[in-house]
């Protein structure tokens, strides 16, 4: 899969789910956007997190933003945002699409699974 940055008018529907401004004590926050185009690019790629370009910040940075955003639940609020505006628009149809049956095992045996459109991303909670 090919990775794209960020654009102005996918980032002005993905700034309202990041983290708000830390107060102007110590050291300010890196570029939030920069950021969050460094998790994407390792999500996307799948290289390891000290594998990602420089450009996009430190990888620890943005390690600590993709595990905050994970922890407050914003990537999956994002998400349905996101594919619900899909949806609106036309952009998604799920007239073709797949059952993904890929069992994960969790504690106590419990499995989970899925229903993916073409491209791979989930249709269904």
């Amino acid at each position: 899969m090919r990775f794209e940055e960020v654009d102005d008018g996918l980032w002005s529907l993905l700034k309202p789910f990041m983290p708000p401004r830390k107060p102007r004590i110590g050291r300010p926050r890196s570029d939030l956007r920069r950021g969050f185009n460094g998790v994407l690019y390792v999500l996307i790629t799948g290289c390891k997190w000290s594998d990602m370009p420089g450009k996009y910040g430190a990888y620890v940075t943005a390690w600590r933003l993709f595990r905050l955003l994970k922890e407050k639940g914003a990537l999956e609020e994002a998400f349905s945002v996101l594919v619900s505006k899909g949806y609106l628009e036309g952009k998604f149809d799920l007239c073709i699409c797949s059952v993904d049956t890929t069992t994960i095992p969790a504690k106590k045996g419990v499995k989970r699974w899925g229903l993916t459109d073409t491209k791979g991303l989930r249709a269904i909670r």
